[in-house]
Formats: C-alpha cells, sequence, structure tokens
C-alpha cells in the first residue's frame, strides 16, 4: 500500500484459446478504443502466423520473447540536495513483464507495411530470437543503468 490509498488487483481471467494470463494480459494492452474481439482476432493470427513460421509452440514463442526483452535494471530519476540523479534501480517482476509487453506492442505498431499481426508475429519471432526491437530497448536501458552505476548508492533514499 502507498500511504491511505489501497492498492486493487484486478482479476484477469486467462485467455480462451490458450488459456493462458500473460497472454490475456498482452491482448489487453493491444487493444485500443474497448476493441477487445479485435485485439484478440489480431493475436491469434499473429499466433497462426508464428505457428506456421517457426513450427514451434506459439506460446512457448510468446513467453519466451518477453523474456528476451524484459529489462533486469532501468534508472529513475532521483532529486538529492538540488541536484537531479538518473539511479539504477532493479526492475519488479510484474514491470519487468509490462515494459516488454509495450515495447513488443510499439515495436509492432511502428513498422509499416503489411498487416498488424503480421508485423505482431514478427516481431515476437525476432524477440524471441533476441535481434527485434524490444530487445534494443532493452539494451539501452541496461547501458544507461551501467553508465550511472556511479550514482547507485542512492537508490537507497
Amino acid at each position: 500500500m502507498r500511504g491511505n490509498k489501497a492498492i486493487k488487483k484486478i482479476i484477469i481471467e486467462p485467455d480462451e484459446k490458450y488459456k493462458n494470463i500473460v497472454l490475456a494480459k498482452f491482448i489487453n494492452k493491444i487493444m485500443l478504443d474497448g476493441k477487445k474481439e479485435t485485439a484478440k482476432g489480431l493475436v491469434y493470427k499473429a499466433m497462426e502466423e508464428i505457428k506456421k513460421r517457426t513450427e514451434i509452440d506459439p506460446i512457448l514463442v510468446f513467453e519466451t520473447a518477453l523474456k528476451n526483452a524484459s529489462p533486469q535494471l532501468e534508472v529513475r530519476s532521483k532529486r538529492i540536495g538540488g541536484a537531479t540523479y538518473q539511479v539504477p534501480m532493479e526492475v519488479r517482476s510484474d514491470r519487468k513483464i509490462a515494459l516488454a509487453m509495450r515495447w513488443i506492442i510499439n515495436a509492432a505498431r511502428s513498422r509499416q507495411g503489411k498487416t498488424f499481426d503480421k508485423f505482431l508475429a514478427d516481431e515476437l519471432i525476432d524477440t524471441y530470437n533476441e535481434t527485434g526491437t524490444a530487445v534494443k530497448k532493452r539494451e539501452e536501458m541496461h547501458k544507461m543503468a551501467e553508465a550511472n552505476k556511479a550514482f547507485v548508492h542512492f537508490a537507497r533514499f
């Protein structure tokens, strides 16, 4: 709990096809303007595309891609004595997944030329192979944390 506010945990049901809670969260992140069926259709098409192209279980590809894109460290701004420092901190497990999902979705949305489900499949396969834009984003974050490790002693405040 933070202060007097209670944190409300929202229970998410597993998705219909693969019975996976993390995939259900991913569908919710892809959803725009409350159009969940559209988001489900896009994710399931991307999963079929992954199965067709890699002949590996698409859930395994999805979970490995999330793991590959998840950052271990991030930098947070801390204001100490009038100066602001970028302090490296460990990332909580729920935030790791949220960041990985956000980066994969943004990378797929930024591509141009084909349909979103194809881009999503491409990005998940690339991230599974540790070559995608989301993996580059994670590496960038780790480099920034490494560059600022001199300020790690401020993390305790």
